[in-house]
């Protein structure tokens, strides 16, 4: 979410307006906005916001699938330009953004689980991914809370995470000391001209901000802003995440001091490590629309699959339980940049890699808002891909901005 006061008068100007307060629209917002671009983000609460309910792993060493290997190389850019990144949010936001890098280890529950995660050895290899292979005892070394069962791993020192909702906070602040402005309001529909060129949104509070381009950011929300062609902007689903936070009591330190993934006869789970003590435990993936109730089997499965791995989690204090909806795109690939409506630009369908491709896909969304197109790293995911032809350039000019907002 991006808050701020109303709008000071009925219309505002900017160069850039983004609709969208998560990591993406702010990634874009304050890249842009360091990029000399006037921006004013639209953002209002949703619930079951992926941002702020994500894990934040950064681990395309134990994500790599068959099938993916474009968007693992992609990723694997958008990770290592994490640190600069981090360092240049926490210098212009005054906040830490809640970056680890422990590192991760991957874990099997058994002999086939093992075998599974070694048959990706040759992707990660392909991939230029480097991983370490792990006995039994040798990830209980690392991670002594592990059950005695589980049978051998992998360690990947180059995968890491951070903290997205302490990320959003600090791209927030960073956003705003570079000029953005933020508007705490719902966009009722996006505004073309005569010409069929973006040029601005309407707001639900009837007040209207004109830019030079758009960008539309909002996550599984996106597709239902009115006013946008038809075939722009395919359909985004979403898919459903349940999740629970832990604390061990007192605020010791947190079970694992790494991100463990595992596998277990199959099944997935994770265990994040935050710095204030808490476990992020997760994830479902349910194809079940606009459904945000938690439920008793969702939690029931994380909880089990995460007890066999390290039966300590039984013991812990659960401190919130959180459910996201991911936006997943028709071929599971980010949309960026320029669509085939002069003007208007999309930073959406990131499916699990919201946090992990933050980096990539603001410094990608602010070059396509400088020079009107995409950097070659990320040309494949380019959103007019979408409507099936060429991206309209995306050339608007600069203008002058209106008085700032107070963003709260």
């Amino acid at each position: 979410m991006c808050a701020a006061t109303d709008l000071s008068s009925s219309q505002r100007t900017a160069d850039v307006v983004v609709v969208g307060g998560g990591l993406i629209g702010l990634a874009t917002a304050w890249r842009a906005a360091r990029a000399g671009l006037s921006v004013t983000v639209v953002a209002e609460p949703v619930e079951g916001s992926a941002s702020t309910v994500a894990a934040g792993m950064l681990t395309p060493a134990t994500e790599a699938s068959f099938g993916e290997e474009a968007l693992m190389r992609f990723a694997v850019l958008s990770r290592d330009r994490y640190p600069s990144f981090v360092a240049e949010l926490e210098e212009d936001s005054g906040l830490a953004a809640g970056y680890r890098a422990e590192g991760t280890l991957q874990v099997a529950f058994d002999s086939d689980d093992m075998a599974r995660l070694g048959h990706l050895g040759e992707l990660r290899e392909r991939l230029g991914l480097s991983t370490e292979r792990l006995t039994g005892r040798e990830c209980r070394r690392l991670e002594p809370m592990l059950a005695p069962s589980v049978r051998g791993g992998y360690l990947a020192s180059d995968d890491h995470s951070v903290d997205p909702r302490a990320l959003l906070e600090a791209m927030r602040a960073a956003a705003e000391r570079r000029g953005a402005v933020g508007v705490r309001d719902r966009v009722r529909r996006l505004v073309l001209d005569g010409g069929g060129r973006a040029r601005g949104v309407v707001l639900d509070s009837g007040n209207e901000v004109s830019a030079g381009q758009v960008v539309l950011a909002a996550g599984v929300a996106t597709p239902a802003i009115a006013g946008i062609p038809e075939g722009v902007v395919p359909p985004l689903r979403p898919v459903k995440g349940q999740l629970l936070r832990l604390r061990t009591p007192g605020g010791e330190d947190p079970i694992v001091a790494r991100t463990v993934r595992g596998l277990v006869k199959g099944s997935p789970v994770y265990l994040v490590p935050r710095g204030s003590g808490e476990v992020v435990l997760g994830a479902t993936q349910e194809e079940q629309g606009f459904d945000t109730r938690l439920t008793a089997g969702g939690l029931w499965q994380v909880l089990r699959d995460a007890h066999e791995l390290v039966p300590g989690v039984s013991e812990l204090e659960v401190a919130e339980t959180c459910v996201g909806l991911r936006p997943g795109s028709p071929d599971n690939e980010p949309l960026l940049g320029p669509t085939a409506v002069p003007g208007l630009h999309l930073a959406a369908g990131h499916f699990r890699h919201g946090v992990l491709l933050a980096p990539a896909t603001g410094d990608a969304m602010a070059e396509a808002l400088t020079t009107g197109a995409l950097p070659d790293y990320a040309r494949r995911f380019a959103a007019v891909r979408a409507a099936g032809g060429p991206p309209a350039t995306a050339d608007g000019g600069r203008t002058e901005g209106g008085e700032q907002d107070q963003w709260m």
